[in-house]
């Protein structure tokens, strides 16, 4: 059940300390955090203990400690928690969120792996909504690329749009708005690939609340190393994560790999095992499915790459 946007909390300046306070965490730095409450009063909070369970898009319960302080006490349980994990560390990028918005562009170029693994890490968090958005269309180089990954992504089931932030703003704007109006949306890209710009458009004062973000805790570099969430003028937000290279899924156990291809779905179930990984098994319908050409054969090596990840 998804927490209501509205919540009712004292105004910022009424606040005594030992006032108790339910936010919303819009940025997270360490164990420094941003809360916002129902009048747009902005708090900076650190988690009460050594916790470290707080993320962006959580509601928290906090206690006034001062004039714009406060002390997190509890985490309202999630709805969806979205995070990305490689063999040394797990980063979370949101909780409570209803919808990804993968960006991509075909300069710099994109990796392929890239995308499938975003969508596998939705699925896996329970997040069904999935936006692919191929910026930078107005550029030629490696439009027939991008345009193929836009496809793919197509046939496995994913709302596609085809945009340009900067030579076409206003179009851009005019096809983004509907889909993430009233829904919790979460930008996800590889570095380079747009997200900044899109936001810009989404959230006018985007940057200026990213610069203050910044000045507040005295530096300019955190910024690209924390998620900020945003509320949209007409209802529902984006939360803006900093670019990287790879979207790891070292948290994905081997048994819920499957869940996430969904070219595979009319397959799966119809091996000669039960248990079958379709690996080397004999009567895999999986195998048989990249045989007949049902199955991407790029896509069946991105299955086995990832269950080799998954057994070490």
């Amino acid at each position: 059940m998804h927490a209501p946007d509205e919540i009712s909390s004292a105004p910022q300046g009424a606040a005594r300390a030992g006032d108790t306070l339910r936010a919303r965490v819009t940025s997270a730095y360490g164990r420094h955090y941003t809360l916002e409450d129902a009048a747009g009063g902005k708090w900076s909070a650190v988690r009460r203990g050594r916790r470290g369970d707080v993320v962006v898009g959580d509601w928290v319960t906090a206690t006034m400690a001062g004039a714009g302080q406060a002390a997190i006490e509890s985490v309202e349980p999630r709805h969806s928690l979205l995070y990305r994990a490689d063999a040394f560390r797990t980063k979370e990028l949101a909780a409570n969120i209803d919808q990804i918005v993968i960006v991509f562009a075909s300069r710099p170029t994109f990796n392929e792996w890239f995308l499938w693994k975003a969508l596998l890490a939705a699925k896996v968090a329970g997040i069904d909504q999935v936006i692919a958005v191929r910026n930078k269309v107005d550029l030629p180089e490696g439009a027939e690329l991008a345009q193929a990954g836009l496809e793919q992504l197509a046939v496995l089931g994913v709302e596609t749009l085809a945009i340009s932030a900067r030579a076409q703003a206003d179009d851009a704007v005019a096809n983004l708005r509907p889909r993430l109006s009233r829904r919790h949306s979460l930008l996800v890209g590889q570095s380079g690939m747009g997200k900044s710009t899109l936001l810009n458009l989404l959230v006018p004062d985007a940057k200026m609340a990213t610069r203050e973000f910044s000045e507040r805790l005295d530096g300019g570099k955190q910024t690209t190393t924390t998620a900020r969430w945003f509320a949209l003028p007409e209802g529902g937000a984006v939360v803006d994560t900093p670019g990287f290279s790879e979207f790891g899924l070292a948290h994905v156990d081997a048994s819920d790999l499957i869940r996430g291809f969904p070219d595979f779905t009319a397959h799966v179930g119809t091996c000669r095992f039960a248990d079958c990984r379709h690996l080397a098994e004999p009567d895999c319908a999986v195998r048989a499915g990249v045989e007949s050409g049902a199955i991407a054969p790029a896509r069946y090596q991105f299955y086995r790459a990832l269950l080799r990840q998954a057994a070490r």
